[in-house]
């Protein structure tokens, strides 16, 4: 017998027995009997002689699944050359099949064992499993053999929404190429488009891949000829896929390896590298994703973060594969993480530009911007005693978050709460639900508002997110609002009812192509405001859900635009103010004071519900008076004695309205904030 131990490129562990027997003929069905049943995978081969046969046996033996993993993991961390070394992001629109691909290609190449994986693996958070969107970026390091040779693959899977681009173009600045995943059945979408520009922006090789072509509406060669007519990309090569079945994987793997470049070898350059994201850890700190784009990062090295000025000891150092493994060092066209016991993420913004602090590089990475809030909101609990834990819950999301603003703000209806800053609605949406999910808040929010810009008479400029906040009509000179660029793709046959939304928000017509014959795109300016209400869900309705938007942020521009108070018993509510264009003033104060009519309760006085812009009332309404019968007791008489008992009556009721307050409940600003949010 004679046993040889050996050990393959692929991630298993094997051990080979060959055994060479001389066997009467009567064994030799039983022994093949005795093989077929083993565990372990057997083949051998029979040479037949007059009296007896010689047996020749090849057993593998099956590694056990702790060293399968432990194999994998060790394989993952070896070094491969610079030449080697593909790194790529998966761009889509939403629901096309990005997160079911980076499934398949995390199973495919090992990086995930079969009793681990699970859908949307890379989707840590409940939300995004529950939306099917990615919302935090994550990265996972795969080796693929091609042609007996290994290369290391660094996947950067990106959120697609648009309220995110700022961190899809750093992550895409991270990489040298992108699979550009398009549904078959539903073809080129508005967030696909964006996402593709952004691409091309940073020079980045696409991989066109056509997702789900086994359903049975399907049509690649339609999809593939829109790919070439709006984006521009040949198709010839476009690899057909179904991420779900596993159809096309391996084709991917090889072109990932064929096309996409290979990222220069600079490792003798001072280092930079661009932080693509970060998140807070309560154990170990700011925990740091970042690609190495030049020189080399060792364990224990002191770093320098350029744009914040901070400098920390890089503790630890390691690969994501998905999850984090420790090595010692990381060289130009890697990516991997860094623990510093860094205590806030405002020290490790995205974009920004690691270097080590006594050999600095010369400049930042291109591209670093601060994340500027777009939307405002009022967040209040709904129980005034939950004020401390709604602080505390914010601050915690801040130290995750650092596009998230906050500042206290009071409200004669709702009490104590915060004015928050978000990137979009979809941000915003994310924050109130991971408060009242993870933090068990039950939360009041205000009508999302924009950030005006008012120019004074004294030349000054001041920002306002809160209508109270409004400079007086006396000292401002203009209110600037602002706008954004808006893209609608859609069928032909709703494009007259999305002409119709666009220009009722105040839109501006710009373009309007035709893709195919059947899809056409809308290209709009219109103000942020018009957009943060209820735009979207009018965009969905109007097109039964076949139409898609997708918008970037142009600037301000100036608008005529007023502050409109509401006044009830001649006293101004502040939470009910808001600022409205010229033209719909009147159409949301007329909304705003019949709403009130009808939720507050009936006083003992006469009260007036007015919409004023200034001193001038442009809708009113009044809650008549809860008066009694002061006439039940005359059954005659004269005329005289009923108007005296009547004057009488109304002076009581003049002296109760001057000394009388009315108390608007919270059920009323809630119905009335759910209206502006519907009207604005």
């Amino acid at each position: 017998m004679a046993t040889e131990l050996s050990s393959s490129p692929a991630p298993v562990l094997s051990i080979k027995h060959q055994t060479f027997a001389t066997l009467k003929k009567p064994h030799i069905s039983s022994l093949s009997h005795f093989l077929s049943k083993s565990h372990r995978r057997c083949n051998y081969s029979l040479s037949i002689s007059k009296h007896s046969c010689i047996f020749r046996v090849s057993c593998q033996s099956q590694a056990t699944d702790a060293e399968l993993a432990t194999r994998a993991g060790q394989d993952r961390l070896l070094k491969v050359p610079a030449s080697n070394i593909r790194n790529f992001s998966i761009i889509a629109h939403i629901d096309h099949g990005k997160s079911t691909l980076a499934d398949k290609l995390l199973q495919m190449t090992g990086t995930v064992q079969k009793r681990e994986m699970k859908e949307q693996f890379l989707d840590n958070m409940d939300l995004e499993r529950e939306r099917g969107i990615t919302i935090k970026l994550q990265a996972a390091r795969m080796r693929y053999v091609f042609e007996n040779e290994p290369f290391c693959l660094n996947l950067i899977d990106t959120p697609g929404h648009v309220d995110f681009s700022y961190e899809v173009s750093r992550s895409l600045a991270a990489c040298e190429g992108a699979l550009l995943v398009v549904d078959a059945s539903q073809g080129v979408e508005a967030q696909t488009l964006a996402n593709v520009y952004l691409a091309l922006e940073n020079n980045l090789e696409i991989i066109p891949v056509l997702n789900k072509i086994d359903l049975p509406g399907a049509e690649p060669s339609r999809v593939a000829r829109e790919i070439e007519e709006v984006i521009g990309l040949d198709c010839t090569n476009a690899i057909l896929c179904s991420a779900k079945e596993g159809i096309g994987i391996n084709e991917i793997l090889n072109a990932i390896v064929k096309r996409i470049p290979p990222p220069s070898n600079t490792a003798g350059c001072p280092l930079r590298a661009l932080i693509f994201d970060s998140y807070y850890d309560p154990y170990r700190g700011v925990i740091v994703y970042f690609r190495v784009i030049d020189g080399t990062i060792k364990k224990g090295d002191r770093i320098h973060f350029m744009a914040s000025g901070k400098d920390y000891y890089a503790d630890e150092i390691g690969v994501l594969s998905p999850n984090q493994m420790q090595v010692e060092e990381l060289q130009a066209g890697e990516v991997g993480y860094l623990s510093a016991s860094i205590r806030s993420v405002a020290d490790a913004r995205v974009g920004d530009t690691i270097t080590h602090f006594n050999r600095k590089a010369d400049n930042l990475l291109p591209g670093y911007e601060e994340a500027t809030p777009m939307v405002f909101c009022g967040l209040f609990p709904v129980d005034a005693d939950q004020f401390p834990e709604l602080r505390d819950a914010l601050e915690k999301l801040q130290l995750n978050d650092a596009a998230l603003k906050f500042e206290p703000e009071t409200s004669s209806a709702m009490g104590f709460g915060f004015r928050c800053g978000f990137l979009g609605l979809l941000h915003m949406e994310i924050v109130q639900e991971r408060l009242e999910r993870e933090y068990n808040l039950s939360l009041i929010t205000t009508a999302p508002s924009v950030v005006y810009r008012v120019n004074c008479v004294n030349g000054q400029t001041v920002e306002c997110s809160n209508p109270s906040l409004l400079p007086e009509p006396g000292q401002r000179r203009s209110i600037e609002e602002p706008f954004v660029k808006i893209e609608l793709l859609t069928p032909k046959e709703y494009i007259g009812s999305l002409m119709e939304l666009a220009q009722d928000r105040r839109g501006e017509f710009k373009e309007m192509k035709y893709f195919t014959e059947s899809r056409a795109s809308l290209i709009y300016e219109l103000p942020l405001a018009e957009m943060v209400g209820d735009f979207f869900d009018q965009l969905k309705s109007r097109t039964k859900g076949y139409a898609s938007m997708e918008y970037t942020f142009l600037g301000y521009k100036e608008s005529q635009l007023i502050k409109l108070d509401i006044l009830i018993n001649g006293d101004c509510v502040e939470p009910l103010a808001t600022i409205v264009h010229k033209d719909k003033a009147y159409a949301v104060g007329r909304a705003l004071t019949q709403k009130l009519k009808e939720l507050i309760p009936r006083q003992m006085f006469k009260v007036p519900i007015q919409a004023c812009i200034g001193s001038k009332v442009i809708a009113s309404e009044a809650l008549s008076a809860i008066r009694k019968d002061v006439l039940a007791k005359c059954y005659g008489g004269d005329i005289s004695r009923k108007k005296k008992l009547l004057k009488k009556q109304a002076e009581g009721k003049k002296r109760m309205k001057a000394i009388g307050k009315v108390d608007v409940p919270q059920e009323a600003f809630m119905a009335v904030l759910k209206l502006e949010k519907e009207v604005l």
